[in-house]
This record gives C-alpha cells, sequence and structure tokens, in this order.
C-alpha cells in the first residue's frame, strides 16, 4: 500500500465522503430499488445521487478509489455495487500513524 497514493485519493472532498459513506451504507444511503440488501456494496446509481454529482464524475472517482485500493467492486448482472476495502482502510492508519 502507497500511502501517498491513499492520502491522495482521500484529498477529494467527495471521494472522502464515499469512503466514509461506505463505512455504514444502511446509515448513509437509500434502500436499492430493487430491495437489495447492501451486503455486496452499494450500486453505483445510488451512491452517484448522493453526491449529486453526474454519473461520470461518480464513476471517476470511483476508479480512483479502487486504483487505491479503498473500495471493492462486484459486478452483478450490468450493476456494479462498492463496498469499503477494511484492510486496507486499516493498514492505511497504521501506516500514518508509524510514519507520522
Amino acid at each position: 500500500m502507497n500511502v501517498v497514493e491513499v492520502t491522495k485519493a482521500l484529498a477529494n472532498e467527495t471521494r472522502f465522503d464515499i469512503v466514509r459513506w461506505l463505512g455504514d451504507p444502511e446509515g448513509n444511503f437509500r434502500p436499492h430499488k430493487d430491495g437489495k440488501d447492501f451486503s455486496d456494496g452499494v450500486c453505483v446509481a445510488v451512491i452517484q445521487e448522493k453526491t449529486g454529482m453526474s454519473q461520470s464524475t461518480t464513476s471517476h472517482y470511483l476508479s480512483i478509489l479502487q486504483r487505491s485500493d479503498l473500495v471493492v467492486p462486484v459486478r452483478i448482472g450490468k450493476w456494479t455495487y462498492y463496498s469499503r476495502n477494511e484492510a486496507t482502510i486499516k493498514a492505511y492508519i497504521k501506516e500514518l500513524k508509524t510514519q507520522l
């Protein structure tokens, strides 16, 4: 894990918010329209709705978070669902404590 790259990914307020919101999907996102729970993550459309940004910007932000290993995508049919990568987040916090 590259601490600087993860920090860059989190330096944008909306990307930071997405990672924070994914920590408690039930409390931060509306339910999926198909009644699906959040066990596979949160659908991109639901994340996009919460950000208030365009679909393309939201997808771009999610790809940055994915490249930094902060989120994990799961493809189900034509939909992609995202959840937090808790292992990376814990390792990042540990490295910050060690390096700073």
